[in-house]
């Protein structure tokens, strides 16, 4: 029997107690209690910086002497020691680690708990994220480019009190074999605790299929769990009892490999010959896919709120835009069970990174400890779900501003926990590794003089594990971070800079991410903040459109592509996710969800922009991974001027995957809009790209189009 407990929270040493959320995080009860205000708006969130150097106090009063009272904490960040009526019980470092701490020796009629939780920690540059490259922390909450320096700690998961007796279960691990054919599991259930335990196994609609004390169950006629866009996400459910005491859960059976592209194994093609690119192909159940979706962040700063409801509003918008995968990326923290048990729900692949991202993460005794008490806590939590198919190390760690390899102690660890916890899911040591892309995250880059049409148009990458096109948010965000006074002048060195619409990166260039020379190169200069919006949110719906159509054409190659990023952690007001904070969705999730339809007719245009009377060339794609044959018929029509033309006609045939049609060609014709349309019409659905045009006496200025 589980008991909450009613907690407050003071800074260590000041005995100024204030009521605490548990699971929550110190530093945002704090501001609450001192009315601080949104940390949303403007700059409040920098009020927050001085609270990384205080130390906290938890506390909990409860009345209780019965035997077999436990305290339990699913996470606590970061460093704590716990006391008990002031007899100290535990010290732990880490945020992953379940604590379970049996109390009855220490219980008294009234009764004080404790829970102890030192400063921040930090080792490297002040002020910068290496000062997380010796903890388990999310790295991102030392500052990132769409992401303040906020960095919680507290009670991030729940706490309470358990009533244990001699049959208390402590932990289920459920594993399987899969024959051959992955028709008949061999299902091996690992008890820990419990006396005498019952197990209970039903099918996918309630039916029982087994109840008993065998511990080893065959399982016939499987029904395979599958991602969304390939079959049914099937999962079985369990019952474990023994006494009072039950848990439950799911199995969704499924095998899970990534395999070499197609293509690779002739890389590279002179002797002497070294290794290939890695494999990074998904197979699922024997059937190769392509892996579509994105890069999921913490949705909070303080991400010891987060909570189902908002798990649930993010992941169905997930699932709607027809993604099948996630990468969870290592510069956030790992998600809470109402994360894996959705993703397992609604069939979203999750790629899981260890907390490490873009640091030296240096080989120290003190550092490898941690880093495997939390490794092996995060292991046996996420590969209970089915949902979960790849390890990796952590983001961009083989490159200069990392500086590790794959001969880095941390990575041998993490690999050895993986291999020897989870064996058959498959490990990556970082993202990218060689083959793969990380970028660009620009619709036109200046220094190179190309849009995505050009850059990706003629890139080969096995998959595209981050890319981006950033935008602003709505007006109406804008007007709950901005003040109203700054809000029609975006500027650096005021909120707008606070919330990443200047100098969030590229320190030689102040214009990321609100990008107002891309928008004056192509919309004019003199731009209201209505007009920014609207073409920012325009450029980034048909950038992003174009480079994950591009990825899927570059099949078999390439076979994965996930953008940067889907949601954000608080309120931008500008940046490159697809969801505005908490879940409004910006024009460009609704151009990724079309670009991401299994079945669907697809255009490759050479550029974004094209003088009036020149020739316009295009391919015609049908494009599917359905893993099912279809076939349509595909009118184009060029849209100009309240004109639509019909351009050609083609019929596809039946095709088990993508197929290339025709070349279109036309000459680009005179407009006084700059803006036309290509609309492709099929019984598949339609398909929509924009594209400017100008004069010819204006191809060298593009400056002066009005859009």
């Amino acid at each position: 029997m589980k008991k909450e407990l009613n907690w407050e929270c003071s800074i260590a040493g000041k005995n100024d107690f204030f009521y605490a959320r548990v699971p929550g995080n110190a530093q945002e009860d704090y501001a609450a209690a001192h009315n601080w205000g949104d940390v949303n708006f403007a700059d409040n969130c920098e009020m927050y910086r001085g609270l990384e150097d205080y130390g906290w106090i938890y506390r909990a009063e409860f009345a209780t002497q019965e035997d077999g009272t436990w305290f339990v904490s699913e996470g606590i960040d970061y460093e704590c020691d716990i006391f008990l009526n002031g007899s100290h019980l535990l010290h732990n470092v880490g945020l992953y680690k379940k604590i379970e701490i049996d109390l009855t020796k220490f219980l008294k009629a009234e009764n004080v708990i404790e829970v102890h939780i030192a400063p921040v920690p930090k080792d490297g540059r002040s002020g910068t994220r290496d000062e997380a490259a010796q903890v388990t922390k999310p790295a991102v909450s030392y500052g990132w480019d769409w992401h303040p320096r906020l960095v919680p700690t507290g009670m991030w998961q729940k706490a309470y009190l358990e009533t244990r007796g001699e049959s208390f279960i402590f932990d289920v691990d459920v594993t399987y074999t899969l024959d051959d054919a992955l028709e008949n599991a061999q299902v091996c259930f690992d008890i820990t605790g419990g006396k005498m335990p019952e197990i209970r196994l039903y099918s996918p609609d309630g039916k029982l299929l087994y109840e008993g004390n065998e511990t080893e169950i065959e399982v016939n006629d499987v029904e395979l769990w599958w991602c969304s866009g390939q079959g049914k996400p099937t999962l079985y459910t369990y019952e474990v009892t023994a006494g009072e005491n039950i848990i439950c859960g799911t199995i969704g059976f499924k095998k899970i490999e990534l395999v070499m592209n197609d293509e690779a194994w002739d890389e590279p093609s002179d002797f002497p010959k070294g290794r290939s690119v890695p494999p990074i192909t998904v197979c699922l159940n024997n059937r190769r896919i392509f892996a579509k979706g994105s890069n999921w962040v913490a949705p909070e700063i303080f991400y010891g709120k987060i909570k189902h409801k908002r798990y649930d509003e993010l992941l169905t918008l997930v699932r709607d835009a027809n993604m099948n995968i996630l990468r969870c990326w290592g510069g956030a923290v790992v998600g809470k069970e109402d994360f894996f048990d959705l993703c397992d729900q609604y069939g979203i692949m999750v790629w899981q990174e260890f907390p490490l991202a873009c640091n030296l993460y240096r080989d120290t005794k003190f550092y490898l400890d941690i880093l495997e008490d939390e490794a092996v806590s995060i292991i046996k939590r996420v590969k209970k779900h089915a949902c979960h198919c790849i390890w990796c190390g952590g983001n961009e760690l083989f490159n200069r501003w990392s500086g590790m390899t794959d001969q880095s102690l941390a990575l041998r660890l993490l690999n050895k926990l993986c291999y020897e916890l989870d064996r058959d899911k498959p490990f990556l040591p970082t993202a990218p590794v060689m083959g793969m892309g990380h970028g660009h995250y620009l619709f036109y880059d200046a220094d190179i003089d190309k849009t995505v049409h050009e850059i990706y148009g003629n890139s080969r990458c096995t998959a595209y594990s981050e890319f981006g096109v950033p935008s602003l948010c709505s007006m109406e965000n804008l007007r709950k971070i901005i003040p109203p006074e700054l809000i029609d002048e975006p500027a650096p060195d005021t909120p707008w800079q606070t919330h990443h619409a200047f100098g969030a990166w590229d320190a030689a260039g102040i214009d990321t991410w609100i990008c107002r020379s891309v928008m004056e190169k192509y919309f004019g200069v003199g731009l209201t903040v209505e007009e920014m919006i609207k073409y920012s949110q325009f450029l980034q719906s048909e950038g992003l459109k174009f480079i994950f159509e591009e990825a899927r054409r570059q099949q078999p190659y390439c076979s994965m592509a996930m953008n940067w990023c889907f949601a954000e952690p608080w309120i931008t007001a500008a940046n490159s996710s697809i969801i505005s904070y908490p879940a409004e969705p910006k024009p460009a999730y609704y151009a990724v969800k079309a670009a991401l339809r299994s079945v669907m007719p697809s255009l490759k245009m050479q550029h974004f922009l094209y003088t009036q009377g020149e020739l316009f060339s295009g391919e015609l794609w049908f494009l599917n991974d359905s893993g099912k044959a279809a076939d349509t018929k595909i009118n184009v029509f060029l849209m100009y001027d309240d004109k639509k033309e019909l351009i050609i006609t083609w019929d596809t045939g039946v095709a088990a995957a993508n197929k290339r049609g025709h070349i279109i060609q036309f000459v680009v014709p005179e407009s006084d809009n700059k803006c036309m349309k290509i609309r492709l019409e099929s019984s598949a659905g339609n398909s929509e790209y924009s594209f400017l045009t100008v004069p010819p006496a204006e191809k060298e200025d593009f400056s002066i189009m009005n859009g």
